[in-house]
């Protein structure tokens, strides 16, 4: 934008939302310059605080008057990224709308505004006897618009589904700045809108207000701790315990570098020669997790399980679970960077995987350590590097580049829960059919018009596509 262009929209911006509001200056605007994908970034022209509905159709409408683009943000912990403001234009943060409306207990569900964190809700619902299953584990600081933007995960997404499954309804503000509701009452004889929406990464709409389903706590809890010597032992117990038939709340895996960052941080006592820890937990009637709880332990035994240990009381479980949701804070004790990617592949792949990992890393000359929601195939190579060194930045996008390949190659995806973004759109035509492509985009310029909510996200530019504004990575600050 010209800087006369900025300076009418700033006016504007304050008139509407007043000067509290609005952020202009550069040094307010850099905070905004990336999410949690810090390799790319690019400053807004503008960052703005609606506290409604009302005000982000004002912002919308107003960005399409002076024609710029409009990118939606919670807290910046995506990680793929989804919130880049990629042609400057307007940065709209939810954060400010964290209000819970309404928490019904009889009829299980809750509204919520946007920038409501997840972990908020949760303290909210503590002692009720009912939870909001997702569980990120950046669950502290995420918000739920945030997961609903990206259809976030979790942990204990082998059992209960990602967030998609636990979505009602929604109220949204489309690209041309009117407003809809979908849901929150079921209607088998419509299209599935909610569906369409989660996930979508704020290219069909910016999600303002939220109702969730709210699930029965678990009547009783099984959690272990299973140290393995090697990585391939503790992803082949994974795979034959699903093979096994049972489907436990979570499984989740940590290599040896991730658990000597961990055990330094929170000081858990792992044995820091194994190769692999798992968390793998049972829940629901008391009545039979027993019985499943021996038949894994079995399966680890099976497979060379060194050390299996239960966690006996609340509070050891909830260190347990401390210490893995933790895992990618303590990273940042091994570099001064990192990037963590987000493949999936079958899960009898996992020992594949894992393994070409290591060999890419070793091929690039990039330190790799790993987390992985394991029970899902749902895989997080996390690079270490330091982003002021371009050489060191070159390999970590090559090694990342072949290894969500390998991930396709698989028979998996490129993602499982931290969606496309900007950083994996070059992924997408080997994804999906043409055709397929060109269906989504009908469906983004219906709810979307001009692309201006959230471009160069998601879908790959076509051939037909007016050129969306991409600007050239800036370098990292120093």
């Amino acid at each position: 934008m010209a800087a006369t262009d900025v300076s009418s929209l700033v006016k504007q911006l304050r008139r509407k939302l007043g000067r509290a509001n609005v952020l202009s200056s550069r040094s307010e605007l850099v905070v905004y310059e990336c999410d949690g994908y810090t390799i790319e970034k690019n400053l807004p022209d503008v960052v703005v605080f609606p506290q409604s509905t009302d005000d982000v159709a004002e912002i919308v409408r107003l960005a399409n008057r002076y024609d710029v683009p409009v990118s939606p943000r919670g807290a910046g912990t995506s990680l793929a990224g989804g919130c880049l403001p990629l042609g400057g234009g307007v940065v709209v943060m939810l954060t400010r709308m964290k209000r819970i409306l309404e928490v019904n207990l009889r009829n299980r569900y809750a509204v919520v505004e946007a920038g409501v964190l997840n972990l908020q809700l949760a303290r909210a619902l503590a002692g009720s006897g009912y939870h909001f299953a997702p569980d990120p584990s950046s669950q502290g600081a995420c918000t739920i618009g945030g997961n609903v933007a990206t259809n976030a995960g979790g942990p204990h997404t082998l059992k209960y589904g990602v967030t998609v499954n636990h979505i009602l309804g929604l109220e949204a503000v489309l690209g041309d700045g009117s407003m809809v509701r979908v849901g929150p009452v079921a209607n088998r004889a419509s299209l599935d809108l909610i569906g369409l929406l989660v996930g979508s990464e704020g290219t069909l709409a910016i999600i303002t207000k939220i109702w969730v389903r709210l699930t029965p706590n678990p009547q009783d809890y099984r959690t272990l701790r299973v140290i393995f010597d090697t990585v391939d032992d503790a992803t082949n117990a994974i795979s034959d315990v699903i093979g096994e038939g049972i489907v436990p709340a979570a499984m989740e895996l940590m290599d040896q570098g991730i658990v000597g960052a961990v055990d330094e941080a929170y000081h858990f006592g792992f044995p820091l020669d194994a190769e692999a820890v798992a968390v793998i937990e049972l829940d629901g009637p008391s009545a039979g997790l027993d019985r499943q709880k021996e038949r894994i332990v079995e399966i680890c035994r099976k497979h060379g399980a060194r050390e299996i240990l239960q966690a006996d009381t609340a509070q050891q479980r909830e260190l347990l679970w401390k210490c893995r949701k933790m895992a990618v804070g303590a990273v940042g004790r091994l570099s001064p960077s990192y990037c963590i990617q987000d493949g999936v592949v079958p899960r009898t792949r996992l020992p594949h995987i894992l393994r070409r990992i290591a060999e890419i890393g070793r091929s690039h000359d990039v330190r790799i350590v790993n987390v992985a929601h394991a029970g899902d195939g749902n895989v997080h190579p996390i690079l270490l590097f330091d982003e002021r060194d371009k050489d060191q930045v070159a390999r970590v996008l090559a090694a990342s580049k072949e290894l969500l390949e390998e991930c396709i190659t698989c028979g998996g995806s490129v993602t499982a829960e931290h969606g496309i973004g900007v950083e994996k759109l070059e992924f997408m035509d080997a994804l999906f059919a043409k055709a397929d492509l060109d269906a989504m985009r009908r469906i983004r310029d219906a709810l979307n018009p001009g692309a201006r909510l959230n471009p160069g996200k998601l879908l790959p530019p076509s051939s037909s596509d007016a050129a969306e504004p991409r600007s050239a990575p800036q370098p990292a600050m120093t």
